[in-house]
């Protein structure tokens, strides 16, 4: 028996997989055509049919599912052995999604046009990532600083927070705000501040659970968004907000980069870091 081509068997995996022959085709970038050939070939090699052939799609034979278990754990372990042989050259970044979208990404031609063969995977998330062994290589987490000595940690920014809206507007003092229409996001930033200042937090708000959608509310007009300077920055220089008012840096309240120790930490992890903490001038 002639042994089967590693093409056909990857055909073969996906239309068995997929269960109809234009989307295996659509999934290899092959044409439909090209697939069915490969899987005729394929039993014709083996003298098995594979696959019933139906109406709407195919369905695999008793052979053809039995094939195909074996088939698809082979196939695996070839991927696994190929991805291990590779360098690792993408990294996998993990970021609250208001900082991804405010900060980060308007950035991120810097870091192509630095490192070019770099490849950058954000995952846009608040949740805690486990750093290393988790799925991200390294996090930015807003609140107070990490405690861990697993990790390495720096700040890219204190906490600074900028009353900001679309147009300028006489406040001088926290307490001026309390009469005029207040966006809130999911960190409550206006009820602490009132709070720890002894005033009676506002009792009707404007809410978002993203900075990011509580910034385009106030740039839309809808009232005053408190946020990071470090998420308002650009907005703030291209004119699309204004600044009014800013709150004392919050000491104990930044955003912080969280990398693993050495020898975890890997040459493109590093690189990637040192690139984020040039942006804060850090």
């Amino acid at each position: 028996m002639r042994r089967p081509a590693l093409n056909a068997l990857r055909s073969f995996d996906a239309a068995a997989r997929q269960l109809n022959f234009r989307l295996a085709a659509e999934e290899m970038n092959l044409t439909q055509g090209a697939v069915a050939q490969q899987v005729r070939k394929l039993e014709r090699d083996l003298d098995t049919d594979l696959f019933r052939r139906l109406p709407r799609g195919v369905a695999l034979t008793p052979d053809g599912k039995d094939y195909h278990t074996e088939v698809s754990r082979a196939l695996a372990i070839i991927d696994r052995a190929t991805e291990a042989l590779l360098p690792q050259r993408r990294v996998t970044l993990s970021v609250p999604p208001s900082l991804a979208s405010k900060w980060l990404l308007p950035r991120l031609p810097s870091l192509n046009r630095l490192h070019p063969g770099l490849e950058l995977k954000l995952t846009a998330s608040e949740a805690v990532s486990k750093i290393p062994g988790g799925e991200a290589d390294l996090a930015i987490r807003q609140g107070p600083m990490p405690g861990s000595r697993d990790v390495s940690v720096d700040c890219l920014a204190l906490l600074e927070l900028v009353a900001v809206t679309a147009a300028a507007q006489a406040v001088q003092e926290l307490q001026d705000f309390a009469a005029l229409p207040l966006i809130e996001d999911g960190h409550r930033h206006w009820h602490r501040l009132f709070r720890t200042q002894g005033l009676e937090a506002p009792e009707k708000t404007l809410d978002f659970n993203q900075t990011a959608l509580a910034m385009d509310a106030a740039a839309n007009g809808q009232g005053i968004a408190l946020a990071p300077r470090l998420l308002v920055q650009d907005d703030l220089s291209n004119g699309r907000l204004t600044e009014l008012w800013t709150a004392p840096k919050d000491l104990d309240q930044g955003f912080y980069l969280i990398c693993p120790l050495p020898p975890a930490l890997r040459e493109e992890t590093r690189a990637v870091a040192d690139w984020l903490l040039s942006l804060s001038g850090r």
